[in-house]
């Protein structure tokens, strides 16, 4: 208790406010920063209802990015809702932590969304930081929803779910070069179906994710409201979701110089394992691992809590990949 934190936070970023909670067992622990994907739906609603033991070994920062969560604005610019502009937001972020709790470097994890920001991120300064985890690391989206669609397609054909056929035929994205954001918002209840969305065991977005939000008592009631308005104006408002689904990072990041870990729910069709892998193995590091969680889907951090800390204490914080898959 008297060496612990908790706090929820409201800072100037780059001239706007932004919100994040800020945890952890001892003040003294290294300080990890939380970059949440959506685009533009922070997850720390979900961390009681699915708790990640991550305050325990760090000092975690759960920011909400520029016009999500605690951070929306109804004043909010579309046109400021940029990948440069959170990328910048995530180093002045990344700044304030390490003066504030006196570091001079950070661990900094991404999760979906978040990994496109976070390999931006450290590209650009590796300096700021220790290591980069990505929990479901996108390399190429548009290619990981066609993979993912043709694997609805079949399952529900051997399903003999008609209905559901017909949908996603009526749905067809193979020939596309932009996923559109009506196909986005459609495919979400097939996945929770088929266990390769959110999370491999949580069929329902309204019991698994709604409810667990509008019940953390974190927030205010506006807050979470606030939370799915944000979600909203991420999604239809901005081009980020199309920006996200044509960029493929695998043709723009190849080398880094800090230690990475891949940290992938092998059920996991909302950001495709496979991709990832293939990725990693391009990817050059000074030191790096790669992790498959058997047991998740796409988010491993929430699935598997005690796995993923292991990794965390053990090989991250100990910089080593003692636990990494034999790839």
């Amino acid at each position: 208790m008297g060496n612990s934190i908790y706090e929820k936070a409201f800072i100037q970023i780059n001239g706007l406010k932004q919100g994040m909670f800020i945890e952890s067992s001892n003040k003294n622990n290294p300080v990890l920063l939380y970059l949440h994907g959506g685009p533009g739906f922070p997850v720390y609603g979900l961390s009681k209802k699915y708790p990640t033991y991550l305050e325990e070994h760090f000092i975690v920062c759960w920011w909400e990015q520029r016009g999500a969560g605690l951070s929306y604005s109804k004043n909010i610019n579309p046109s400021d809702l940029t990948v440069e502009n959170i990328v910048s937001d995530t180093i002045e972020v990344t700044n304030y932590l390490r003066e504030r709790f006196n570091q001079e470097k950070i661990y900094l994890i991404g999760q979906s969304w978040g990994t496109l920001i976070g390999l931006y991120t450290v590209k650009e300064r590796p300096d700021l930081f220790h290591a980069y985890i990505a929990a479901a690391q996108m390399v190429n989206q548009l290619e990981s929803e066609k993979i993912a669609y043709n694997y609805m397609l079949e399952q529900y054909r051997k399903m003999n779910n008609k209905n559901m056929v017909r949908k996603l035929e009526k749905n067809n994205i193979l020939s596309l070069d932009v996923v559109p954001m009506k196909y986005a918002e459609f495919r979400d209840k097939p996945m929770h179906e088929l266990g390769i969305g959110s999370m491999h065991s949580m069929k329902s977005v309204v019991s698994g994710i709604f409810f667990p939000i509008m019940l953390n008592n974190a927030y205010t009631f506006s807050e979470r409201i606030n939370i799915w308005r944000a979600k909203s104006f991420y999604l239809n408002k901005t081009d980020l979701w199309e920006v996200m689904s044509q960029t493929i990072i695998s043709e723009k990041i190849l080398s880094l110089d800090l230690p990475i870990y891949f940290i992938h729910g092998i059920h996991d069709y909302t950001v495709n394992y496979s991709l990832a892998k293939e990725y990693y193995q391009l990817l050059e590091s000074p030191l790096k691992g790669f992790y498959t969680f058997y047991n998740s889907a796409h988010s491993p951090n929430f699935e598997e809590p005690e796995k993923f800390n292991k990794i965390l204490f053990e090989d991250v914080l100990r910089g080593n990949n003692s636990n990494s898959d034999k790839i």
